[in-house]
C-alpha cells in the first residue's frame, strides 16, 4: 500500500468537519450533511474477499488517509496513545434507498429473517458503517495528508471516512455481552497452497509471509458470495472442485474447493492480466 492513494471522495468543509442541521429545530425528519474527512487505502479493491467484520483477518492492513488540511493534523493529537480506534464510514457503493426492514443474514444460512437494525447488513436506513481497528502507526505530517496505518480492515479501497474515535476498553468492552443470533464460532476452513503458488511466495521479500497470512485469513472464511455459499456449502458435493477468484493487494487470487478444504492454486499479478 505504500505510495498508493485513491482520489478522495466528495468535498470537505475548510475545517474538515461535518456540517448541517435538522431542517426544523427538534424535528428529526430533516437531513444532515456529512462531509468525509478522509478515506481508506485498503488491499481490497472489489467486494469479494472483504471480511464481513473488522478484526476477522488480522493481516488485513491498510491506511486511513485524512484530507491534507492542518485542522485534521491537529485533530489527531493524542490518538497515538491509544492502541485501537473506531472508524465511522460510508457504504458508498450501496444505495441506501434499497434498504428493507428485514434481511436474511449469511450466519443463519439465509433461512431466517431478522430486522435490519438487528444486523450489520450494508443495506441500511443510512449507509453508515463502523470498524474497530488496531493502530499500527500515525504520521500527521505524511505527504498528501495525515495517514494512520491500521490492521483488521473490512472495507473496500476508497471508502469515505466520516469520523474517528479512540477505542476505550472501560467503556467499549463488555465481557458479559451476548451475541444473539450471531453467537457461535466463525467457521474457518484449512487452506493450502499449490507448489506453484508456494514457490511464488517464497521468492518474495520475507518469503511472502505477509501476503500469505492475508490470503489465508481471507480464504479460510470462504469469500464466495453469500447466495452461493447457501446454495453450495463448501462441504457439499456440488461445491467440490469448483474454482473461484478475487483481487487482493495487486494479485488475482485463484482458489478451489477440495476434499481437504480450500486450495490456493494460482497467484497472478494484476498487471499481467489483460
Amino acid at each position: 500500500m505504500e505510495g498508493h492513494q485513491t482520489k478522495p471522495p466528495g468535498k470537505v468543509h475548510p475545517r474538515g468537519v461535518p456540517t448541517g442541521r435538522p431542517a426544523v429545530e427538534g424535528d428529526l425528519s430533516g437531513a444532515w450533511t456529512l462531509e468525509p474527512i478522509g478515506w481508506f487505502e485498503s488491499p481490497f479493491h472489489e467486494k469479494f474477499g472483504i471480511p464481513r467484520q473488522s478484526g476477522m483477518v488480522q493481516g488485513a492492513r491498510g491506511f486511513i488517509r485524512l484530507r491534507d488540511h492542518d485542522f485534521l493534523a491537529q485533530a489527531l493529537k493524542g490518538l497515538e496513545s491509544f492502541s485501537h480506534l473506531w472508524a465511522l464510514w460510508i457504504f458508498h457503493e450501496h444505495d441506501a434507498r434499497d434498504w428493507k426492514p428485514s434481511i436474511r443474514p449469511p450466519r443463519l444460512g439465509g433461512a431466517k429473517r431478522v430486522g435490519v437494525l438487528a444486523s450489520r447488513s450494508p443495506h441500511r436506513p443510512n449507509p453508515i458503517g463502523m470498524s474497530a481497528l488496531k493502530i499500527l502507526s500515525i504520521d500527521p505530517k505524511a505527504k498528501g495528508g495525515p495517514r494512520i496505518e491500521v490492521e483488521g480492515l473490512d472495507v473496500i479501497d476508497g471508502t469515505p471516512v466520516i469520523d474517528l474515535k479512540p477505542y476505550v476498553p472501560y467503556a467499549d468492552c463488555f465481557p458479559e455481552a451476548t451475541s444473539g443470533w450471531a453467537a457461535g464460532e466463525i467457521p474457518r476452513t484449512p487452506v493450502e497452497f499449490s507448489e506453484e503458488a508456494r514457490a511464488l511466495l517464497a521468492a518474495m521479500p520475507g518469503g511472502g509471509a505477509d501476503l500469505e497470512r492475508l490470503i489465508v485469513g481471507v480464504v479460510e472464511l470462504d469469500p464466495r458470495p453469500a447466495s452461493l455459499r447457501r446454495r453450495e456449502p463448501s462441504d457439499s458435493q456440488a461445491a467440490l472442485g469448483s474454482r473461484h477468484g478475487f483481487e487482493l493487494k495487486g494479485w488475482d487470487v485463484r482458489w478451489e474447493i477440495t476434499p481437504q478444504g480450500f486450495r490456493v492454486r494460482e497467484l497472478v499479478p494484476l498487471n499481467r492480466l489483460g
